[in-house]
């Protein structure tokens, strides 16, 4: 079994310990967190041990899920890696590109793997499609989330559009040319609800929305070819999908095997530490999602400068 720890267990990090208590091949050594309610809950919860500091816990894992407010995320992965251990932090890898680069820096001179939470690379469904997606032209997301007021120490950008933007990168391969973005704040002061219209350097088009003030959860991702439509609810991990066939529209079916997608990145993670092989996303991924994030937020504060003109 793999020593493992958890930095941070507030929501997700609660989720990444509970999860990691059920695999077998995780021994889980114990958690930080500063907050004393938040760790008497997760201690009697879970039945783990509550490290003091983050240096301790280093001295009792192989590796470390970083879980904490997206401030932190440079100086606890830091850390950890400049103490021996391999690293999991959640995404936005960093707030800035610049930090995010220092880190892939750092775990490369240490010999760390570093793997970034982007959780929606290894959904079961997004898994499954992966294979099936050439030539394609647009891309349409939505990702819609109710208020539950965390996460407010960045905006829906790096809260939730980051999923969205790194599957863009990741699954079509391409660069992005043009960026043209709206965003507006509604219950906080950063932005809260976005659109975000991205050219690739192939051609292809993406419309993105995420909003975290909404009335309902909605997690859908759209494929257009020009032969064929894949329709993928990460949520409720289902596909749809339709080609264009001898004159007919046919059915593209596509078998999907359920299984909790923090559970297949976690899986996937402790394969990588034990082996030593590169995550499914990577520094490199996480940096490139938040720099292409970052574009996104100049974007918005331009039509933003147009409107009050």
């Amino acid at each position: 079994m793999t020593r493992i720890g958890v930095v941070g267990t507030g929501y997700l990090g609660r989720l990444h310990a509970r999860v990691l208590t059920e695999m077998p091949e995780a021994q889980v050594a114990g958690f930080v967190e500063v907050d004393d309610t938040t760790a008497f809950e997760v201690a009697q919860k879970l039945g783990l041990h509550r490290f003091d500091s983050v240096a301790e816990l280093a001295k009792a894992v192989d590796c470390a899920v970083v879980a904490t407010p997206t401030t932190t995320h440079f100086d606890v992965a830091c850390e950890l890696i400049e103490a021996g251990c391999d690293v999991l932090v959640e995404k936005p890898i960093t707030p800035d590109v610049e930090q995010g680069r220092r880190l892939i820096e750092i775990a490369r001179k240490n010999d760390r793997v570093l793997q970034v939470g982007h959780v929606e690379r290894y959904n079961p469904a997004i898994a499954a499609i992966a294979p099936l997606l050439h030539d394609i032209r647009y891309i349409e997301a939505e990702r819609l989330g109710v208020f539950v007021g965390r996460s407010l120490d960045i905006d829906v950008l790096l809260d939730l559009m980051i999923h969205d933007l790194n599957l863009v990168l990741s699954l079509l391969g391409s660069k992005v040319t043009e960026v043209r973005a709206v965003g507006v704040p509604v219950l906080t002061e950063k932005v809260d609800i976005t659109n975000v219209r991205l050219e690739l350097e192939n051609g292809a088009v993406a419309n993105l929305t995420a909003s975290r003030v909404s009335q309902e959860r909605v997690r859908k991702v759209r494929f257009f070819s020009s032969t064929a439509y894949i329709s993928v609810d990460t949520k409720e991990q289902e596909v749809k999908g339709f080609r264009l066939g001898d004159r007919a529209i046919e059915p593209i079916i596509v078998s999907v095997e359920k299984k909790e997608p923090l559970r297949a990145e976690l899986e996937s993670f402790l394969h990588c530490v034990r082996d030593r092989t590169r995550p499914l996303v990577g520094g490199e991924d996480g940096v490139a999602a938040v720099a292409l994030a970052k574009d996104v937020a100049r974007a918005i504060e331009e039509s933003l400068r147009r409107w009050k003109r």
